[in-house]
């Protein structure tokens, strides 16, 4: 019988998607699932966006650039520059998501068996990126006591071999919320340039920063230029997780050079939703406000919801919209899918995505949890409420 590749049984299944069945399951017994598990919002795609694909008379639905149609990547630039990222149309390809980006990033940059440092926990797909680019992941701690900032730069230091090539950090962060100060991003590009690597940062959640923090991008460093690799995309800004468009952002002109190569190997990103993004750029301001308003109202709930938990320790986040939960359990995967399988609260129950799956470290995060607070704030009362009392009857179990 014809085996499967080793680099397939590798890859990692998704510490998110794998409890599907047994929400599935929780569902056909009747039971409402508040999910806490995945980084879907519930916000509307601003109606530019969706009008501009509504009202289309297309005859041929035909490929774009390979880098992706130009008006959008001009229009994508002068949004850049209106905020503050230096930004030219040559810097950009889009991408189908930020993941792909991603794919591109590495595959750009590293070799088989080359190696990426990541503070951990991260998001979870670098490590299925990784695999299939034949990487491997270095992680450097970051811990919940600190709020997960950035582990000292003399860790980073001694991890760093011949084989490394870049340092991958997710800004604000997923799964954490922390956002990155300027002066954590400046200490990464002084060590990036010394050992001639590469910063790669994940600026998906750039817009979504609370209490007047103020996201510094890896674009803006001075004399990083050929070091600096960004990543974005439009599932979270613009709640369009189903467009699967993103982009890879650079000024070195060979890294983009090569990128480019990957992206003609691919042939185009998807045109229906280019022509949305492009259209999203358009969306007012006061949209971001309400979203942002909407988001810090249900990160102080959720935050302030879990602290009346004995025995939870929780980090309040700066940005994006998720949070590391330390629960009084042994196991956070057994629980996680107890809570599904076994446990309901007047037939409701909740999901959320255990957080060792975050960690490429084995054994850590055990008893952790990442919440994204992506429902309304009655629910994450709700949703917190279910939580307290599922935590005490499985821990007398």
């Amino acid at each position: 019988m014809p085996k499967v590749s080793n680099k397939g049984k590798q890859m990692p299944e998704s510490p998110i998607r794998k409890l599907v069945p047994y929400a599935d399951i929780a569902k056909k017994k009747g039971h409402k699932v508040y999910h806490l598990n995945i980084g879907q919002p519930d916000i509307k795609t601003p109606e530019v966006a969706m009008n501009s694909i509504k009202n289309l008379d297309i005859k041929v639905l035909e490929y774009s650039h390979s880098a992706g149609f130009e008006s959008y990547r001009t229009k994508l630039s002068q949004y850049y520059k209106t905020h503050g990222l230096p930004i030219e149309v040559a810097d950009i390809i889009i991408t189908t998501g930020g993941s792909e980006a991603l794919l591109f990033a590495m595959g750009s940059t590293m070799d088989q068996g080359d190696e990426i440092i990541i503070p951990e926990p991260f998001y979870a797909n670098y490590n299925g990126f990784s695999t299939a680019s034949g990487v491997k992941v270095v992680p450097v701690i970051s811990t919940i006591d600190t709020g997960f900032a950035l582990p000292p730069i003399a860790e980073f230091e001694k991890l760093i071999t011949p084989k490394t090539k870049a340092i991958l950090i997710c800004n604000p962060g997923n799964p954490t919320g922390y956002l990155y100060s300027k002066d954590e991003m400046l200490q990464l590009a002084e060590l990036v340039k010394k050992h001639d690597l590469f910063l790669i940062a994940d600026e998906v959640y750039r817009e979504f920063t609370y209490d007047g923090d103020v996201h510094y991008s890896v674009m803006n460093i001075p004399g990083l230029e050929e070091n600096a690799i960004m990543i974005d995309s439009v599932s979270k800004r613009y709640s369009m997780c189903g467009a699967r468009i993103g982009c890879i952002v650079s000024k070195n002109k060979e890294l983009m050079a090569t990128a480019m190569k990957f992206a003609q190997a691919r042939l185009s990103p998807p045109t229906f939703a280019q022509i949305a993004s492009e259209a999203a750029l358009d969306t007012p301001q006061s949209y971001f406000d309400e979203v942002i308003t909407e988001y810090r109202e249900r990160r102080d709930t959720l935050v302030a919801e879990l602290q009346k938990i004995e025995g939870v320790k929780v980090a309040k986040p700066k940005g994006a919209f998720y949070c590391i939960a330390q629960l009084p359990i042994d196991n956070a995967d057994k629980f996680a899918q107890w809570l599904l399988e076994s446990f309901d609260s007047n037939k409701e129950t909740v999901m959320v995505a255990p957080a060792a799956g975050f960690y490429s470290t084995p054994n850590v995060g055990l008893n952790e949890v990442r919440i994204a607070y992506v429902l309304k704030k009655e629910d994450l009362i709700r949703s917190v409420q279910i939580l307290k009392e599922a935590i005490e009857v499985y821990n007398q179990k």
